[in-house]
């Protein structure tokens, strides 16, 4: 992990290998935001005028590096866009700073230190600084020669490391940089409000991390059994519990759906109980993440072009298990219970068939019409254990649907819930996190198209708006007087595209920053 500080020295003074300054789009040019002033006082005044002549505007994601001029003991400056000079009196919105510390921090891979003197004056402008540069400067290096150990490391050994693939090596000269090793930010003070503010975006954003390392760690290194090893890990580090169930407990249960899903695999299922407890909390979330840690679709086979990326099926629960160590390392006064589905979806001779019928842990019956649709089974079975502890709050979270895709695009995350004020909040709590998310309706006359002729439910229905059945599906499976929520993160989870601001191409970790809000307003009582 990048190491951060807060640091009351100059952009000028500092002893750095590079310093970061703000700049904003003005009519006439680039104007250097505050933060800048040292360092465009050693331009002579005239760093908007040396920007705009190298094409340079100040637009929200633009990077530019230039050498440093004498006067300063950084050899580098990186001038990051933060667009329009906002309204007098109105600071930079906290996203468009995350984002702007995280594109720095990206472009200064191979770099061992950096100054970033970006606009903080408040704690919450310092906390989106400290956590979009330390997003930014993630990296996955674990199977390429000269790399950082991540999760996958430990994931490998907790497997008994079946494969020598990923061993620690030297750097080869193939090109690969190490993230950017040191953060110091300067400008902002340094007072416990800003202390507190910084200490939390680390362990925030080490928790995005630890999701982002689990996503992208492939399925040969990552199966059910191995998640679960990682999770007790973490339990250990922490100090949360880990309680896993086998596949012998499950049949002994009666989780049809988890056991119906990973009776195709050689790796058996397992459900996961997290819990983080404090004595004064008044409240209790409870968290369900999908993990399914690799999806072939089943006897229901995905094509060619769809498949490859299905190692990161699991990101619901690798968003839940950073959750849940996030609350417990910030000692948040609330109880939080975090649920893993872990199981592995492939076809073979003793896989679920279409058409089969299962019995779920609630004692419903589910055709399955679909085994493509299997996300939706394992949440199921877990939706159901949560509910027996009767949480005040239950949020599920899972890459469930395309169709959720195709509606809301690859950024932004989908929320349904049983409850319009508890959607409002959670869409609210996403957006003031940095992460898009967008409110979806539960059309009650999708459920028809559920309808089975020899089951309680399927697990398909109508095809169009069909991440909306998805959510319906789910819904029969909460308990009675539960508030509930489902997050469809099937877009934003993992980034196909090039990387931009703060996220990286791959896993992005999505969900982790909500979830971590939600359990911060449940601390406080202000949920809904």
């Amino acid at each position: 992990m990048t190491a951060l500080t807060l640091s009351s020295s100059s952009a000028a003074g500092l002893r750095a290998d590079a310093v970061v300054v703000g700049v904003a789009k003005g009519p006439k040019g680039p104007v250097p935001a505050p933060g800048a002033e040292a360092v465009d006082e050693a331009y002579g005044g005239k760093l908007g005028a040396v920007l705009d002549a190298l094409g340079a505007s100040g637009g929200e994601g633009e990077v530019t590096k230039l050498p440093a001029p004498e006067g300063l003991k950084a050899s580098l400056v990186v001038a990051v866009g933060l667009g329009a000079v906002p309204e007098k009196g109105v600071g930079y919105d906290t996203e468009t700073l995350r984002r702007a510390a995280g594109g720095a921090a990206r472009a200064l891979a191979g770099v061992k230190k950096a100054a970033f003197a970006l606009p903080m004056d408040v704690a919450d402008d310092t906390a989106a600084v400290a956590e979009g540069a330390l997003l930014g400067a993630y990296a996955f290096h674990t199977y390429r020669d000269g790399r950082a150990d991540t999760a996958a490391d430990d994931a490998k050994e907790a497997k008994g490391a079946k494969n020598g693939k990923g061993a620690k090596g030297k750097a080869n000269g193939n090109g690969v940089k190490a993230p950017l090793a040191e953060i110091a930010l300067l400008g902002g003070k340094r007072d416990k409000a800003h202390r507190t503010a910084v200490e939390r975006a680390a362990v925030l954003a080490e928790e995005v991390n630890r999701a982002r390392d689990l996503v992208n760690t492939p399925s040969n290194d990552l199966d059910p059994t191995g998640f679960a090893a990682l999770a007790q890990q973490a339990g250990k580090e922490h100090g949360f519990k880990v309680a896993v169930t086998d596949e012998k407990a499950l049949a002994k249960g009666g989780y049809g759906g988890l056991l119906g899903v990973g009776q195709g695999s050689q790796t058996p299922p397992r459900l996961v109980r997290l819990e983080h407890r404090h004595p004064k909390a008044e409240q209790t979330i409870a968290l369900v993440g999908k993990g399914i840690t690799y999806d072939s679709g089943g006897i229901s086979l995905k094509p060619a072009g769809h498949n490859e990326t299905m190692k990161c099926d699991m990101s619901g629960a690798a968003a839940v298990l950073s959750a849940v160590s996030a609350a417990a390392r910030l000692e948040l006064p609330v109880n939080v219970t975090g649920w893993l589905a872990l199981a592995e979806n492939m076809p073979s001779g003793s896989a679920t068939r279409p058409g089969d019928v299962l019995r779920m842990y609630s004692g419903k019956t589910v055709e399955v019409l679909n085994t493509d649709a299997e996300g939706r089974l394992v949440l199921a079975d877990a939706l159901t254990r949560a509910s027996e502890e009767k949480p005040d709050y239950m949020i599920d979270v899972a890459t469930l649907t395309g169709a959720m895709v195709l509606a809301l695009g690859n950024r932004t995350f989908g929320i349904m819930a049983n409850d319009d004020a508890f959607r409002t909040r959670i869409h609210m709590l996403a957006e003031a996190a940095g992460e898009q998310s967008w409110p979806m309706p539960m059309p009650p006359e999708l459920k028809k198209g559920m309808e089975s002729p020899i089951a309680d439910i399927a697990n398909m229905g109508e095809r169009m708006g069909g991440g909306l059945v998805a959510g319906l599906f789910l819904e029969e499976f909460v308990g009675d007087g539960i508030t509930w929520a489902h997050l469809d993160i099937a877009g934003p989870a993992f980034n196909t595209a090039g990387p931009f601001g703060y996220t990286p191409k791959g896993g992005t970790g999505s969900a982790v920053r909500t979830l971590v809000a939600i359990a911060e307003e449940a601390a406080h009582g202000d949920l809904v």
